[in-house]
């Protein structure tokens, strides 16, 4: 069997590789990539447009960012590092469409107001202490409050239609949030790496195999599910973007720094709409409080949808209980992944998360009509027969093992890395795709340190993002001048 050398092997092919081989192959051209990819085409799992929120996470409504402490305060940081985190992808995506890279921005972006709507006393004070202190902040300076009815009807009017007039009700909204198309923009990404050389797309190749040789190179070897045709690859470098898939490959590498973690698998489902006199009447994403006993990303929310093209509403998501990693993966994919090194945190996690399990349970067992129900808090007179159920993608939250030996349960995301630098691997779920640009020049900084510490390579990823080496969280001027550049080539104003 013949060796199919390579510089680097990125496995899955979603938004995370499509953004690392993009910027790899903007920093050295001569690089000789490999993408394999177990479907038969891109971006069809997690990055598929009908398969996540499609929000541009910036942190300007999800509330789940800005959790309440103890004494009443609302803690921010979070919300400021995600939002200078989606800045970094939208510097990289104008400078993509700027060189012809990527076609006209509305294929897979589009202005969506952010909004962030609440009802009972409680609910309207907290959302009132976030506002105070977001619009304090230059990153958030352009966010506006409002319990006024009139204001409510202008923003939201779906919302706000036939509700109880005696419901004290409150919102926030930033008008230059956006909808994300990450199956568009991934497969516009993969569609232009196709055409230059030192690059290969493998379908229907799913890894088998994955080792590290003396040498330090990688040996991965995949088949093709159409042909049964076994490659080997042998690489520098490998990452793998493989979205619920990649914990299962990290344990296969057999790195010390795999060790300890887990996986914890959770389905999603959304309520579609797209009878276009509803559709045309709603142009935002309004997101809520997520119930008590939900996962954070469990948050609910009433988005305006563009998906290849066609505009929808989607409300959701109704989380749920599974065993798959993958949306096509295996009901055996969490029982494959325990391993003697992480058996004690699943277990762990798996006794003080009784509440949780339980509450993903109870969602599976809605009824249409309960699903309706809930849509009805943000949409009062939402219609049963308008609404349909559409499955959503997988999502694996991260379990990692404490200092004590036990296991905790992460809803962010996570870099995984070797410390020669040879591998690397994401794991987790939201924010994701929307902050896929920071993370993959995360992965460069930590393996490919001497190259990214080179003139040569510094120089040119100030071109890619111009912010790049400096903090917008910080720098209020240097956020004016790239937030007045992305807007304008993104067509976001």
């Amino acid at each position: 069997m013949a060796v199919r050398q390579a510089d680097v092997v990125l496995v899955g092919g979603g938004v995370m590789s499509a953004t690392l081989g993009m910027m790899l192959r903007q920093l050295d051209p001569s690089l000789d990539i490999v993408m394999v990819e177990r479907l038969d085409h891109v971006a069809h799992e997690s990055t598929d447009g009908w398969n996540n929120a499609g929000t541009g996470h910036a942190g300007y409504c999800e509330l789940n960012y800005t959790p309440e402490t103890e004494n009443g305060d609302v803690e921010i940081a979070r919300a400021l590092q995600i939002n200078a985190q989606f800045e970094v992808s939208l510097q990289f995506w104008s400078y993509l469409v700027e060189q012809g890279i990527l076609p006209e921005p509305s294929t897979f972006i589009n202005r969506t107001p952010h909004q962030s709507f609440v009802w009972g006393e409680k609910d309207v004070a907290f959302l009132k202490r976030r506002f105070q202190k977001l619009k304090a902040h230059h990153l958030f300076r352009e966010m506006e409050y409002t319990e006024n009815p009139e204001d409510l009807a202008e923003w939201m009017p779906l919302v706000v239609s036939n509700r109880d007039p005696m419901q004290k009700v409150a919102a926030t909204r930033i008008k230059h949030g956006s909808d994300v198309d990450f199956g568009s923009l991934t497969r516009s990404m993969v569609k232009w790496l196709e055409t230059q050389p030192n690059f290969e797309l493998m379908l229907s190749c799913p890894v088998h195999y994955i080792d590290q040789r003396d040498n330090g190179r990688w040996k991965v070897r995949v088949k093709n599910q159409k042909t049964g045709e076994l490659t080997k690859l042998e690489a520098g470098f490998v990452f793998l973007g493989a979205g619920g898939g990649a914990l299962p490959l990290l344990q296969k590498s057999g790195i010390d720094e795999a060790r300890g973690y887990g996986g914890f698998p959770v389905s999603g489902q959304w309520l579609v709409c797209q009878k276009p006199d509803v559709v045309k009447a709603h142009h935002s994403k309004v997101y809520g409080k997520a119930p008590i006993g939900a996962p954070p990303m469990s948050v609910p929310h009433l988005d305006t949808r563009i998906i290849n093209g066609e505009p929808a509403l989607l409300f959701g998501p109704f989380a749920g209980f599974t065993t798959r990693f993958l949306k096509q993966g295996s009901v055996f994919d969490l029982f494959g992944s325990v391993r003697a090194t992480n058996l004690r945190p699943m277990l762990s996690v798996s006794k003080s998360n009784m509440d949780l399990t339980r509450y993903l349970i109870g969602e599976v067992f809605q009824s249409h009509t309960d699903r309706v129900e809930s849509l009805r808090n943000f949409f009062p007179d939402a219609q049963e027969d308008d609404w349909a159920l559409q499955m959503a993608g997988q999502r694996v939250q991260i379990i990692k093992q404490t200092a004590e030996g036990g296991g905790k349960l992460e809803f962010g995301t996570e870099i995984v890395a070797a410390k020669d630098g040879s591998l690397a691997a994401l794991l987790g779920a939201s924010p994701g795709a929307s902050t896929a640009a920071n993370a993959m020049l995360n992965v460069l900084e930590r393996c490919f340190p001497e190259k990214m510490q080179s003139a040569e390579w510094q120089e040119r990823m100030k071109e890619l993002v111009p912010s790049y080496g400096q903090t917008l969280v910080e720098d209020e001027q240097l956020l004016n001048k790239v937030r007045e550049r992305t807007l304008s080539t993104l067509n976001l104003v």
